[in-house]
């Protein structure tokens, strides 16, 4: 916290430095030859008497507000992909920036998005992430462009936006490829039903990786239902009462997973000793707390946050032309974070 009684001129003598040279290194001034040494010295000794830089006389100088928003589509309202939030907070903070973040529905119309990010704009934010709660194609407001601005876990139906997304079918590898190492020859997989990136990478990666480890993934039991415990219950049902049920199952996500363990219970299987298990999402209110811990794959969420946070006040500040990183979206890994779901299918 600043305080009001001190003022630039008392840093520069406990620092032994010049007042413009305390400016130039609170204030960030890229042209300023000044040693590490000295700015760490001037840091150090301006934390120590509480004293900040004038954020006003900044913002007047710089024509930057220090502000950035984030548009988030339901992400503010769910834990699920809430760290995409907290990545982005953290990282703005390192870098002296404010978030403001509007929550509008993924359902809101073309016209209410552009109302938020008008919103954000009238309050003069010097750029603007727009964060969706899962992997998809969005179109958006065209008024996004009037500052830099990054998606964060979408892609711009026109593509001509910066954006971070899941390796999706990396992560889908990893956890077909779990199986796999575990010794398990007959995997199924239960699916979503929606049409979006995800649903389309993640079979495609299933089908590949069985195909590659010289088994027939066109012909490996899938299985279709709406992506939530209950469509997970009902696919594993159909897919675990075949005759050559699998012993190793893939869930799109993990609160399919949950209600495969349901399907699975009822069926007299015991996971994992006749049934291994693999999810995806790593959700911390079900993937840790199933019993045994389930074996998954996590989105990462509060890495997309930070690196478009990053990336983005980068732009604000000169250092990287956002109009390059648009060709191509930016893909960050999705690691396999092993619990006791996975074993040996028996002899």
């Amino acid at each position: 916290m600043s305080n009001k009684n001190i003022g630039i001129k008392d840093v520069a003598v406990a620092a032994g430095v010049s007042v413009t040279t305390v400016s130039h290194v609170l204030n960030e001034v890229s042209y300023a030859r000044i040693s590490p040494e000295t700015r760490d010295k001037v840091r150090t000794v301006a934390e120590q008497l509480g004293y900040g830089p004038n954020r006003l006389a900044q913002a007047l100088r710089t024509q930057r507000t220090g502000m950035l928003g984030l548009v988030s589509e339901d992400i503010a309202t769910t834990p699920h992909a809430g760290r995409i939030i907290l990545g982005a907070d953290e990282a703005a903070k390192a870098r002296g920036y404010s978030l403001m973040i509007i929550n509008t529905p993924g359902s809101a119309s073309l016209e209410s998005r552009q109302a938020d990010v008008q919103a954000l704009l009238e309050r003069r934010v010097d750029g603007i992430l727009y964060a969706t709660m899962y992997h998809r194609n969005v179109e958006l407001p065209a008024n996004l462009g009037s500052v830099p601005s990054v998606l964060v876990d979408s892609v711009a139906t026109g593509g001509n936006i910066t954006a971070v997304i899941p390796d999706e079918e990396g992560g889908a590898r990893a956890a077909v490829g779990a199986l796999l190492e575990a010794g398990h020859s007959r995997v199924g997989f239960i699916n979503n039903t929606d049409d979006v990136p995800a649903t389309r990478q993640r079979l495609q990666a299933f089908r590949a990786t069985l195909t590659e480890a010289g088994l027939d993934g066109n012909a490996a039991p899938v299985e279709s239902e709406v992506s939530e415990v209950q469509g997970g219950y009902e696919a594993a049902r159909r897919i675990l009462s075949r005759k050559d049920r699998p012993t190793g199952l893939f869930c799109y996500n993990d609160r399919m997973a949950m209600g495969a363990y349901r399907a699975a219970a009822e069926l007299g299987l015991t996971i994992p000793a006749d049934l291994s298990v693999v999810g995806f999402d790593d959700q911390e209110l079900i993937a840790a707390n199933l019993h045994p811990g389930l074996t998954t794959v996590a989105l990462p969420h509060y890495e997309m946050g930070a690196w478009a946070t990053e990336h983005l006040i980068d732009a604000v500040e000169g250092k990287t032309d956002l109009t390059l990183m648009a060709l191509h979206p930016t893909i960050l890994s999705c690691p396999l974070v092993r619990r006791d779901s996975i074993t040996a299918p028996r002899q």
